[in-house]
């Protein structure tokens, strides 16, 4: 695949995932349905390592990845899950994990020594306020849902992507990505387990809609997207990548107005040329990737 390509479809793949949470969401707990997630994608990976006589990670290669995994798959995703599960809107919550490339960019200057720039600087600081724009129409701030639990719960999952994103870069280098990715899974597992057996009830009501969002995550995202995820973590500056992940609000806007007749306001339209135009800024000049591929 050519490299140019790769962040154009990550940034679209990872966009599903939103879509694909909304159409489960109404018909499983969400510790719960992550579990399940997480361990089929696991449980794939590890029958392909098996059957392809992939290398396995060594005890401490192991350990990382799924102290990667607890934190960009099982932590992260289940409190932003659990955020919205317990009323917080999802504009509000899209927007402070919207943060997440500035707060990864700051960690990867002073964990991973990056170089960060003045456009890195001015492209993270355009892209927070193309994300504002992006999604301040559906914000809804007398929501009840808007609480100190629901906030906090998002903020920790801005924290555990970006930690998980810095790990993975400092650790993860030399690791099989499919077999280091089916360790990545056990770590979410234990991770969603004990946060379903202890708070959930196991809910899971069989629908069409469910099983469709279920194999579509499983496959496209816990798969596919993440797959990208690591090739991209490995050949790219951290500050590069996270600013891809300003194009998430942007492409989803756009496919819940395509798929559930979602509208967008003049203002969004803005914000997505700002988002747009913050990522080229931050990329420009640096050619990290297209010189890893070279």
């Amino acid at each position: 695949m050519p490299q140019s390509v790769i962040p154009v479809l990550f940034v679209f793949l990872w966009a599903t995932g939103f879509i694909g949470a909304r159409f489960a969401m109404p018909h499983a707990e969400p510790f719960y349905f992550l579990l399940i997630r997480f361990g089929i994608a696991g449980s794939l990976l590890l029958a392909y390592g098996l059957l392809t006589s992939r290398t396995f990670p060594d005890a401490k290669a192991a350990r990382n990845a799924m102290i990667t995994g607890a934190l960009i798959h099982g932590a992260y995703l289940s409190a932003v899950f659990w955020a919205i599960r317990n009323g917080l809107p999802a504009g509000m919550s899209a927007l402070i994990v919207g943060i997440q490339p500035i707060l990864t960019t700051l960690l990867a200057g002073a964990i991973l020594k990056e170089k960060i720039y003045a456009r890195h600087w001015l492209g993270l600081g355009v892209g927070l306020v193309g994300v504002a724009f992006v999604l301040w129409p559906k914000l809804h701030l007398g929501a009840a849902g808007i609480n100190t639990a629901t906030i906090a719960a998002s903020f920790a999952a801005v924290f555990c992507v970006s930690a998980g994103t810095i790990w993975q870069k400092k650790t993860g280098a030399a690791t099989d990505m499919v077999t280091g990715t089916a360790y990545q899974y056990l770590g979410a597992c234990i991770i969603t387990g004990a946060l379903s057996l202890f708070f959930e009830n196991q809910q899971f009501e069989p629908s069409g809609e469910l099983y469709f969002a279920l194999g579509w995550l499983v496959i496209v995202l816990s798969i596919g997207a993440i797959f990208l995820l690591m090739r991209l973590i490995r050949d790219g500056a951290i500050n590069s990548i996270a600013s891809l992940f300003y194009l998430i609000p942007a492409v989803t806007a756009i496919m819940a107005n395509v798929l559930f007749g979602e509208e967008l306001h003049g203002l969004q339209y803005i914000g997505m040329v700002l988002v747009a135009a913050a990522v080229w800024v931050s990329n420009s000049q640096l050619g990290t990737l297209r010189r890893a591929s070279a």
